[in-house]
């Protein structure tokens, strides 16, 4: 079982969230059709475009490293018992714009997006900054934090066409006014 991000209508009108209808999110399956689409990029696409829905356990990790927060995707920045697990579009918006400007900066170093150039990304961007070395030294600790106990780093295989699908969901969502449940 893993994580699933699923849009809902916002606010709640009831006791449970309404799950938004696939209709919403059906030109996600035009993706598909694109020449020289990747598989992971083209299912990914064609989930959203059929279920509304992101399966989100593969994308947890980068997002968080992205982000600079902990189970963003999971929705759990409060406790379980005072709040439902679910990001508001307003959170929609900030994790498609994370996401986006991600990619934008990740392009001129290809198409792969891989622990090491995530890495590379990261420090360019944050190497500019106002609080650089501080920054540098947050990020060393967050990514030695992501390699195992051999000091191997995540086996990330993303393309930048399938991490713009996955900011593509949640800003729709923000868009539209929806909010994403986490459902583990």
């Amino acid at each position: 079982m893993g994580l699933d991000n699923v849009a809902v209508h916002w606010p709640r009108t009831g006791r449970f969230y309404d799950p938004v209808a696939p209709a919403e999110f059906v030109d996600f399956g035009e993706i598909v059709d694109l020449p020289r689409i990747s598989a992971p990029t083209a299912a990914l696409a064609e989930h959203i475009a059929k279920t509304g829905t992101v399966r989100a356990t593969a994308y947890t990790e980068l997002v968080d490293l992205l982000l600079g927060l902990e189970n963003v995707l999971y929705a759990t920045e409060n406790a379980a018992e005072d709040e439902d697990p679910v990001i508001d579009p307003d959170g929609c918006a900030w994790i498609a714009g994370g996401i986006e400007r991600f990619v934008a900066g990740h392009r001129p170093h290809g198409e792969t997006v891989t622990f090491d150039s995530v890495s590379t990304v990261l420090r360019g961007l944050l190497g500019d900054g106002r609080l650089a070395e501080q920054q540098l030294r947050w990020l060393d600790t967050r990514l030695d934090g992501l390699r195992d106990e051999n000091g191997d780093p995540p086996q990330w295989d993303f393309t930048c066409a399938e991490l713009g699908v996955l900011a593509a969901f949640y800003r729709r969502c923000a868009d539209r006014g929806f909010a994403v449940y986490a459902d583990a």
